[in-house]
């Protein structure tokens, strides 16, 4: 099964990309499916996480550690031996993961578990192929409008250029741990056409016989 991850900054069009993207791969006849929170089947510290708020998580160091080590870190060791349940799946597409938690955290600090973590990004998951999603910062404004909920993350993704251009930097170093790295902006684009073109590239990636 391939591993697959897109992540990226709020408003840049994630979930909808992935979404088309399992739809493009199922009309080429391969079984694809959409996966968001830990990689490994029951993480022991996945609810006591939940406490804590990702929308606030650029503004809190403890988040920030707590998400990255107690979170992310070991998933990545659990997930070798508990892998994600997706049986008859060829290709799990994550929607979202630590990239984007390492990011923030550098944008909204630069807090020193973040810090740690561009340092040393193998500690974490490593994908055959990550996808870095974008759209300009206007573009991000434009779909704040008619959203039923925004948050605090959301208004600075939107509306803080020097935020964005901190968790850009971040994001890009984070994306270097994994196989294959493809940066997609979205400003502008259609999105089937995008998960087409991903679709090619997923498709192109060499098959393992075990994860």
């Amino acid at each position: 099964m391939l591993l697959v991850m897109v992540d990226g900054i709020d408003l840049a069009g994630k979930t909808t990309l992935v979404e088309a993207v399992v739809r493009d791969l199922a009309d080429r006849g391969v079984t694809a499916a959409r996966h968001r929170g830990m990689l490994t089947r029951r993480h022991p510290l996945d609810r006591p996480l939940r406490w804590l708020s990702m929308a606030r998580q650029p503004d809190s160091a403890f988040t920030t550690a707590a998400y990255l080590f107690a979170g992310f870190a070991l998933d990545n060791l659990l997930a070798r031996v508990r892998p994600p349940a997706a049986e008859g799946c060829e290709v799990l597409i994550q929607d979202a993961y630590v990239d984007r938690t390492a990011a923030f955290g550098i944008a909204g600090g630069p807090y020193l578990a973040a810090r740690a973590a561009l340092r040393w990004p193998w500690l974490f998951a490593r994908f055959d192929l990550a996808v870095h999603v974008t759209a300009d910062i206007k573009t991000r404004a434009e779909r704040l409008h008619g959203r039923d909920h925004v948050d605090v993350r959301d208004l600075r993704s939107a509306q803080d250029e020097p935020f964005s251009d901190r968790f850009h930097q971040a994001l890009a170093v984070m994306g270097r741990r994994h196989r294959r790295l493809i940066t997609v902006d979205t400003t502008g684009r259609d999105v089937t056409e995008v998960a087409r073109e991903l679709g090619d590239a997923i498709l192109a990636l060499p098959r393992r016989s075990t994860r």
